[in-house]
């Protein structure tokens, strides 16, 4: 016999449809979204991890000042490993970026080409297809240096760049004004020689088994391969950040947002329980006379959650559908926005279904079973009588009576509708939580340029490249060799001051070891105003990133070896730009053994034209320093404007639901109200206004609890992201952009709750009458 009870399931979705229909936008939104992702993230991993088979890519690589000779090949092959050139040039585009020239692959470090074709001729070349994007370039345009022009005829995919860091020691990647490209050998034969970069790329003869493994194996290789060549650069695959970063962050992401379908599910199943508490208390009458006919607890409280895990599930069904569609090419966009990946296939993805479908529909029976269980304990009589509290009834608190008739009303409103104040204060802070984060984002990378711009230790820094040769051999060799180089790289520049630097790493620890930059500064220094006598300053990003106090001991190591130096830190300086140690040079040459007279980079004010290029290995400024928030703002600029979005539709959801509960909570007395002469406009004053008091107090309170949060969240974000350090500050603005957002989304709602006041009869107070 077909159970009765499924015929007023049609009837409650009608009368309750605006309800369950925002509900249901608001599971497919979230599901789609969070199964789009997991959907994308998953198939791009996957499509990541093969890359390396696939696309053979290297176990590592190092730079040497010369060509390798056939006989140093042999011996360093000879070492267990396969030895492939990877020649590289760099040239400065006419726009200002620079682009890293490749021959094409064919044995290692292979290239998916994404569109268009490879290229055939001289005076054709095929780019990174991230680059082009940032750049608004496409197959069939031009690029142009100062001597030279290229056709574009394909976009590609370096395999060893998912991730296009210039030097493995940058903060960030940079994708808008650095990028690679392949041409044909007779192409590159023509490019300036002079700039020829001797890379290696190497394949081990046996894969190591894990990290750990290959850590020990390249410490070792890397000593032997620099008895045999001298080495510029070594960089085994594990910390090469063009090759990892990508990798690394996609797993990160997953956690996250994972974490925010959850916690919306549960918000979305305790406001199904605060709506299923409303219905009880509508339709106490009806729950009396069935548990009087005759149905038990269970069959009523299998009947009421029907309808919220019905909704669930087809909400879920619907999202998966569009996440494996739509949002899942959405979502991938979002990847191709930062990384520069090969293609992907789609891989059906169990865990995801799981996540987005079984586990929500999991909450909602668990959250609603419980709200049910608990509030259908009560006797047929009590049902009956409308008596739904199973305790004594609590004493109304006392208002004064010099209080005016509307503001008692309205208090009484709120005291008797409180649980649900509740369950919208919490939605508001999570809500606008989210509307901080994308707020946050840009205001923080505006103000993190406009500080360095402001407190750069000079408009220019010069880091030479000294030649290895020239601080090693004999003492008389050493002295010759850097006689020589300084000769070359003398300067008339008037503005030019001198520095040594010298690299370590901190120590490895929760996160990854980063650079530290350690500058050895004149003590009379025009660039670097502090007293560094006997002392060492440290950046205030370090400070900040480390949370290191005056008076601390900080300890770094070298980065390939386990010598260790510690420093007490004497002072903070103000530069924000670098994790850097700031000591007078002489002090510095001495602690790491190097010529009294040695030093590594100019500082100036102007632009030093007086050096051969060869001998610059970097020039550091605003542009090189802007870097990480350049990147930021391109990598996330359209992730902020989703999550913004999210967060208003989350809020709008969370105050239409609750505030058409009160109003049909109140129903009765809205309709007794209005037979007593009171209009529309007056009753909106009452109701309304109540709940408009209460989202005006929640707006101010969730504020400063928003700000504490978020200051958690981002510096375990920075922390976990970005190299270098990037600090957490808030635009005043915001906090007015927030609180103008919540008011002016809830007036919408407010416009549609008055309509619903209008519709509310005069004969609902003749109702349920005792």
């Amino acid at each position: 016999m077909k159970n009765p009870l499924h015929k007023r399931l049609p009837r409650e979705l009608k009368s309750e449809f605006g309800k369950y229909a925002v509900v249901f936008f608001l599971m497919v939104a979230t599901i789609g979204f969070v199964s789009g992702f997991l959907v994308a993230d998953n198939s791009m991993l996957i499509a990541y991890n093969e890359s390396f088979e696939k696309y053979n890519i290297e176990d590592g690589n190092f730079r040497t000042a010369d060509r390798i000779y056939r006989s140093q090949r042999e011996d360093i092959e000879k070492l267990g490993i396969r030895l492939y050139e990877n020649y590289y040039i760099e040239e400065e585009l006419d726009n200002g970026n620079t682009m890293r020239f490749f021959k094409n692959r064919e044995e290692v470090n292979k290239v998916c080409l994404m569109e268009g074709v490879f290229p055939e001729h001289t005076g054709e070349i095929a780019i990174d297809r991230m680059y082009a994007d940032n750049n608004q370039l496409s197959v069939g345009d031009t690029l142009t240096s100062k001597d030279k022009s290229w056709k574009i005829t394909g976009l590609v995919a370096l395999s060893d760049y998912s991730c296009l860091f210039q030097n493995n020691n940058d903060s960030m990647f940079d994708s808008v004004k650095f990028g690679v490209s392949v041409v044909t050998a007779d192409e590159f034969d023509s490019l300036n020689q002079d700039k020829l970069q001797y890379n290696y790329s190497w394949k081990y003869n046996q894969e190591p088994s894990d990290e750990k493994e290959e850590k020990e194996i390249s410490e070792d290789l890397m000593e032997d391969i620099g008895a045999i060549v001298t080495l510029e650069t070594f960089v085994p695959r594990y910390t090469n950040q063009a090759i990892t970063f990508t990798g690394e962050d996609m797993g990160g992401d997953r956690a996250m947002i994972i974490m925010l379908l959850y916690i919306i599910m549960v918000i979305m199943a305790f406001v199904f329980g605060i709506t299923i508490s409303n219905t009880i208390r509508k339709e106490a009458g009806v729950i009396g006379t069935l548990r009087a006919s005759g149905y038990t607890r269970r069959e009523l409280v299998l009947h009421y959650m029907e309808l919220p895990v019905l909704v669930t599930l087809a909400g879920a069904l619907i999202g998966n559908i569009l996440g494996y569609t739509v949002l899942k090419n959405v979502c991938a966009g979002m990847y191709y926005g930062s990384y520069s990946l090969p293609t992907y296939k789609t891989v059906w993805n169990a865990e995801a279904f799981l996540l987005t479908t079984i586990v929500p529909v999991l909450i909602m029976l668990v959250v609603n079973y419980s709200v049910l269980r608990h509030k259908l304990r009560l006797s047929p009589l009590k049902f009956l009588r409308r008596d739904l509290s199973g305790k004594k009834q609590k004493r109304a608190i006392a208002l004064s009576p010099r209080i005016k008739i509307f503001s008692r009303f309205r208090l009484r409103v709120i005291f008797q509708n409180m649980s649900n104040y509740v369950v919208l204060f919490i939605g508001i802070v999570f809500a606008n939580l989210l509307l901080m984060f994308g707020l946050l984002l840009p205001s923080v990378l505006s103000h993190y340029q406009l500080e360095i711009q402001n407190n750069m230790l000079a408009k220019y820094q010069y880091m030479l490249q000294v030649p290895v040769s020239a601080i090693s051999g004999s003492k008389l060799e050493e002295l010759l060799n850097l006689a020589m180089f300084y000769m070359d790289v003398r300067t008339d520049n008037d503005d030019a001051e001198k520095f040594s630097a010298y690299s370590l790493n901190t120590l490895p620890g929760k996160y990854k070891s980063e650079e530290v930059l350690l500058y050895g500064v004149e003590p009379d220094s025009k660039y670097v105003k502090a007293d560094l006598e006997d002392g060492a300053y440290i950046s205030s990003a370090y400070a900040d990133k480390f949370q290191i106090q005056v008076g601390d001991t900080i300890t770094l190591k070298e980065k390939y070896e386990k010598d260790e130096y510690s420093f007490q830190v004497d002072g903070i300086y103000d530069y924000t730009a670098g994790l850097c140690v700031f000591m007078e040079r002489d002090k510095l040459n001495e602690t790491f053994d190097l010529e009294d007279d040695y030093y590594s980079g100019y500082f100036s004010d102007t632009e030093i034209t007086d050096i051969r290029k060869k001998y610059i290995g970097s020039v550091v400024d605003l542009d090189a320093l802007t870097k990480i928030s350049r990147q930021l703002d391109v990598s996330m600029g359209s992730m902020m404007g989703l999550v913004n979005g999210f967060a208003i539709l989350i809020y709008m959801v969370l105050i239409y639901l609750l505030s058409k509960i009160i109003i049909e909570k109140n129903a009765q007395s809205i309709s007794m109200v209005k037979i007593l002469g009171y209009t529309n406009g007056e009753i909106s004053r009452l109701y309304i206004m109540s709940t408009s008091i209460v989202v005006v107090i929640c707006l101010l309170v969730s504020l400063p609890i928003e700000r504490a949060v978020m200051e958690v969240l981002f510096r375990e974000m920075m922390l976990a992201s970005i190299s270098g350090w990037i600090t957490m500050w808030v635009d005043p603005m915001i906090y007015v952009q927030m609180f103008a957002a919540g008011l002016l989304t809830y007036v919408a709602v407010a416009l549609l709750e008055f309509r619903k006041i209008k519709k509310v009869p005069m004969d609902e107070a003749l109702k349920n009458v005792e």
